[in-house]
């Protein structure tokens, strides 16, 4: 048996059972428009012409690479979660007691402090660099990448091209330039590849392959998911991603304003974060969207989950578990008189027993579910995942008549930032950067 999506409890309380067909009856013009941006190579996430190329340019950068034992990603959003994401999942040695190595460490904010420390910890001759942004530009990456230059420049001299990797578009950016101008190796972040929907690109895959895992699997995951959507569009109506997506138009629709994604597989507790930017950046438009909350089982059994069973009935959720099961110690029979019934049984039980007593009990209480089932929980598995996601995440959005590959909002931020910072050309920033700080302070002290 695959992986498989299960529906039974997918429709419940105010979501009838017939609520997603008016939007499986959109399905040709969907499946035109797909065939359309397809053709026009505006989806490469989804036909993924950039897989062989990468097959070819990864393995030689390798012995290059390998010497070092740090790797520091400078990444900011969907040039940092899927990479983290796949190092919990599949090289989560870094993060347990008396891990030799190789490390991987991203910088994913601006806080001066943390990176400061990170830089007085890492020893330059021992760390390779990886400065990703699909547009050369991202102020919060290139800020990092002007410190680090120094720090290694300070430290080993010319020698610092060698030490450095910037993964970004092929011919424009700030990037670009530096990598041709210093000479130092560089990857390509394809056209039409948004950052949220890159991680199977060298984007996550250079510091896969850096930690030793199978790139090569997540990579075939994700195209036995997409290669026959890709190649015949009109297969559009029985592929789960247009299932899901019709779902999540469904649960809109009824007023339900936030989607659980609970995560039954601890070592993807990562895939939450990484879902819940390629959702809510994709997806929170034009006063529309449903806001993706992370959960993780069975930790948030304990805190969040009172909320999602009892709280405002606003929610539907994806249930996340894989039917592997870990070969690890289990209980023995030496145990209290109460707790007899554990014995023989082995501790990953445990996990199998609290995801079906947490999934009946959210269909219990009327929130429509839908369970992704994994046959297992290895890189292949991952890939194929992340490709649905994706897949499902753009179907949502053309059935919302939004454009789910864009971010325009996130932009204000980004202007008003830069126009604070003293960069040209941002006059309508400043003068509104001005009248906001003009305004009367209304302070309460605590």
């Amino acid at each position: 048996m695959s992986h498989c999506l299960e529906w039974s409890k997918a429709y419940a309380h105010r979501l009838p059972k017939n609520a997603g067909e008016p939007f499986f009856s959109r399905q040709k013009d969907i499946s035109e428009r797909l065939a359309r941006e397809l053709a026009a190579g505006e989806l490469p996430f989804l036909n993924m012409p950039y897989r062989e190329k990468l097959r070819e340019a990864l393995p030689p950068l390798l012995p290059r690479i390998k010497p070092f034992r740090h790797m520091l990603v400078l990444g900011i959003g969907g040039s940092a979660l899927g990479a983290r994401a796949i190092q919990r999942a599949f090289a989560p040695g870094q993060d347990e007691p008396n891990h030799a190595g190789p490390w991987l460490w991203i910088a994913d904010n601006v806080c001066a402090r943390a990176f400061e420390a990170l830089l007085r910890k890492l020893q330059p001759a021992e760390t390779v660099v990886v400065c990703i942004s699909k547009s050369g530009g991202t102020i919060e990456t290139l800020a990092q990448y002007f410190l680090v230059k120094e720090w290694l420049l300070a430290a080993i001299g010319e020698r610092w091209k060698e030490h450095m990797i910037v993964v970004t578009d092929r011919t424009k950016g700030y990037l670009r330039e530096e990598a041709l101008r210093h000479g130092f190796h560089s990857m390509e972040v394809p056209d039409f590849l948004g950052g949220r929907y890159s991680a199977l690109s060298a984007v996550g895959l250079l510091p896969a392959a850096f930690l030793g895992i199978d790139w090569q699997a997540l990579l075939d995951g994700a195209y036995e998911v997409a290669h026959s959507l890709a190649q015949n569009p009109a297969r559009l109506g029985v592929h789960p991603s247009f299932a899901l997506a019709c779902w999540a138009k469904a649960l809109e629709e009824h007023q339900y304003s936030q989607l659980i994604f609970f995560c039954y597989i601890p070592s993807w507790a990562a895939y939450g974060l990484w879902f819940a930017q390629l959702w809510a950046e994709s997806l929170g438009k034009n006063g529309k969207g449903i806001m993706p909350v992370p959960a993780v089982g069975v930790t948030d059994q304990h805190s969040v989950n009172q909320m999602f069973l009892d709280g405002p009935r606003d929610k539907g959720c994806l249930f996340l578990t894989s039917r592997a099961r870990p070969q690890c110690g289990g209980f023995s029979g030496n145990l209290p008189e109460q707790w007899s019934w554990l014995a023989g049984k082995p501790f990953s039980a445990l996990l199998e027993a609290e995801a079906l007593g947490t999934r009946m009990a959210l269909a219990a209480n009327g929130v429509p579910l839908v369970h992704l089932d994994m046959e297992d929980d290895g890189p292949r598995a991952a890939g194929a995942l992340m490709m649905l996601l994706e897949v499902a995440t753009v179907f949502t959005g053309w059935l919302m008549d939004i454009n789910p590959l864009d971010q325009p909002a996130v932009e204000m931020g980004k202007r008003l930032a830069n126009a604070r910072l003293g960069a040209k050309g941002y006059a309508g920033e400043e003068a509104a950067l001005a009248a906001f700080l003009a305004e009367q302070r209304r302070e309460q002290a605590f």
